[in-house]
């Protein structure tokens, strides 16, 4: 496997995680990514680089069959110690080991930027999707990945100017870096995933480039509504 800081920064993440997750998935994510899920009233679901497993955590609590995959062993075993009761496997999302039309509901949360092989991992997403089934995604928004490199300019007093969005359509990787945790994400454009997903015959039944929820905590609430963090997802796989 290509060295992409997964296994040296999964201690570092899963401290970062909590229970609770970071302030993205607490403020933003969870609450349009849970109601959602819940809504389609799955038997049961798979969690496409489920890390730590803190969402299937969450669906499991509310009575789905959830599965989780990893390619990271060291996330995989937090996982199965934090809830015996979900089934987590080591897998790459290019390979998922599992039968064609397998899961009700597959979630793909904050884990395509992860993937190296992109169209590989959605077209398993796909596959394994039942018939009438959704592919529930969160992702980071491409104007996000586009300026992680260079950040937030900032003015002589350190103050935010903007968030700088440059060679939007250039699909690349790079090294990213924050609280111990130093990983390989990846850039891509939008239209590099809506493509993709279209052309494994799926159909959109939501977008949203949600902002942070009523109450979250400012200051960071303010810097995640001034530039466009994430986008959500909901494809449906046809009958």
């Amino acid at each position: 496997m290509i060295e992409n800081g997964w296994e040296t920064s999964a201690a570092a993440w899963i401290a970062d995680m909590g229970e609770h997750g970071d302030f993205g998935r607490r403020y933003v994510l969870d609450p349009i990514m849970l109601p959602r899920a819940l809504a389609l009233k799955p038997k049961n679901a798979l969690d496409v680089g489920c890390g730590e497993g803190r969402f299937c955590r969450m669906l499991g609590a509310h009575g789905i069959a959830a599965t989780g995959v990893d390619p990271t062993a060291a996330l995989i075993a937090h996982a199965r110690e934090a809830e015996a009761q979900v089934a987590y496997i080591e897998a790459p999302a290019e390979q998922l080991p599992f039968d064609d039309a397998s899961f009700d509901l597959v979630v793909s949360y904050l884990a395509l930027i992860d993937i190296p092989d992109y169209r590989a991992g959605i077209a398993e997403m796909a596959r394994v999707l039942k018939p009438g089934g959704a592919l529930l995604i969160a992702s980071l928004n491409g104007f996000n990945t586009a300026g992680t490199e260079t950040g937030w300019l900032r003015d002589a007093r350190g103050e935010l100017l903007c968030y700088p969005v440059d060679h939007y359509l250039d699909e690349r990787a790079f090294w990213t870096e924050w609280r111990g945790i130093r990983i390989v994400n990846h850039h891509r454009p939008l239209q590099a995933y809506m493509q993709v997903l279209i052309g494994e015959g799926l159909q959109l039944k939501h977008f949203e480039e949600p902002a942070p929820i009523h109450g979250a905590p400012e200051p960071k609430a303010e810097r995640y509504r001034r530039a466009p963090w994430f986008l959500v997802m909901e494809w449906a796989k046809p009958r």
